[in-house]
């Protein structure tokens, strides 16, 4: 028994939105335009020297700083395209099952590249999904055909049995608005509840009327979104000379309408996000203040988005503090949800399905308990 003396304890930390492929790339691909643009072609070309020995231990790197700030599930998105192959899935497998008993990893096998344009995807995403791949994602803004993309990954989300995540309308303007196209095929294919959406950037600049209308259809479909600040913050608006947008999606209105809502890390020091240590505490931080969450009702809402919405898009109903429930738990060196979300207390306590991950006590502290 834990003597948890007033601390906060609150669900595992669940990251749904991960990339542990090209994490810690900064060094070979810094950020100097901080555009998107050069993000993916500068990671593209350092994918070319990716190696499955390489890609296993900077993710490794990250699940060790992850499981120590109290992550206990994550879903990671590997790169599958001509450039890489199967080499991400190929690195990552096996630290699935080493990690098993510290963190539960999903991997979905993702389009960064493009489908149509970049031939031969689509069977490697079908290799991916056979070989053990969770779930199935699509970047229909980085393609030659979005809506064809979108039903590419539908049809193999449906022959598979997996959901589907999204990387979607990633810019300033709503210049793709794919999310319309997503919902309504969402509805069509009865897949209400087995989709995601990351990013979501271009719902922020609809006006009001077209903005509520696409949120409405949001959450008909039953589609989770996932903001992912850190990220949104750095790379959008960009060209914005005065008054400088945020790009974030609207969470407190999609909130406000019932949606699933998570936030997530992304990517961790790389041309995408050059900053970051896969510390869900620091996302919550940054969208108290670049979101206006400060009221004790929305800080409570952050702290949901980094635990129990993000766990229903895993899946994990049952995720929460309650009896029955697993014991994926994080014992906080807080006293409020306010100082939890707003000073990135240390960790006292990390606890998977029962059994102690994380123990920060001295030996002192545990000679006396």
């Amino acid at each position: 028994m834990l003597a948890v003396q007033g601390r906060l304890v609150v669900p595992g930390f669940v990251d749904a939105h991960v990339h542990l492929d090209k994490a810690l790339l900064a060094e070979r691909t810094p950020s100097r335009e901080g555009t998107l643009a050069e993000a993916i072609r500068v990671t593209g070309e350092a994918k070319r020297r990716f190696t499955v020995e390489d890609i296993r231990a900077r993710a490794r790197a990250v699940l060790d700083l992850a499981v120590a700030h109290g992550t206990t599930a994550m879903r990671s998105h590997v790169e599958v395209d001509p450039i890489v192959g199967l080499k991400g899935l190929e690195a990552l497998l096996p630290l699935r099952e080493e990690y098993r008993d510290r963190l539960d990893l999903q991997l979905c096998a993702f389009a960064q590249e493009g489908i149509l344009k970049a031939r031969g995807t689509e069977g490697l995403l079908r290799d991916a999904l056979r070989s053990g791949a969770d779930l199935v994602g699509g970047c229909p803004y980085n393609d030659t055909d979005g809506p064809a993309q979108i039903d590419i990954v539908f049809a193999l989300a449906r022959e598979f049995g997996t959901a589907a995540d999204f990387h979607l309308d990633f810019f300033d303007e709503p210049e793709h608005l794919h999310i319309r196209y997503v919902a309504e095929k969402t509805i069509r294919e009865g897949w209400q509840g087995r989709v995601a959406v990351g990013h979501l950037t271009e719902l922020a600049a609809c006006d009001e009327t077209e903005q509520a209308r696409l949120i409405g259809l949001i959450r008909e479909a039953g589609i989770a979104v996932i903001t992912l600040p850190a990220t949104d913050l750095y790379l959008m608006g960009r060209r914005d000379a005065r008054n400088v947008r945020r790009g974030l999606t609207p969470v407190k209105r999609l909130l406000a309408a019932g949606v699933t809502v998570a936030a997530a890390t992304n990517n961790v020091q790389n041309a995408f996000t050059p900053v970051g240590n896969a510390d869900p505490l620091l996302l919550a931080y940054l969208l108290v203040v670049a979101a206006h969450m400060g009221a004790e009702a929305e800080m409570a809402a952050v702290l949901d988005m980094l635990t129990v919405a993000p766990a229903r898009i895993l899946g994990r109903a049952d995720h929460a503090i309650a009896v029955g429930a697993p014991a994926d738990l994080v014992v906080l060196e807080a006293r409020s949800v306010a100082e939890a979300v707003g000073t990135l207390p240390p960790r006292r306590w990390v606890l998977k399905t029962g059994r102690i991950t994380v123990d920060r006590t001295t030996p002192t502290e545990r000679s006396e308990a």
